[in-house]
């Protein structure tokens, strides 16, 4: 694997820490692997609304 360094606001780690504690994710990481694996195949199915994208840039 390959790490990288980004930058989360503090209000979504915390709710990464939250899935973490309830035993959801082991660990912060596998928590976000596991969002970005979301993401891609969300982006492989094809369009999720009208116009085509979904909006993953939200904050």
């Amino acid at each position: 694997m390959e790490r990288v360094t980004l930058r989360i606001p503090k209000q979504q780690i915390e709710e990464v820490e939250q899935l973490v504690d309830s035993g959801e994710f082991p660990n912060r990481s596998e928590a976000i692997r596991s969002a970005v694996r979301e993401m891609i195949n969300e982006q492989a199915d094809g369009p999720t609304e009208q116009s085509g994208k979904r909006n993953w840039a939200r904050v």
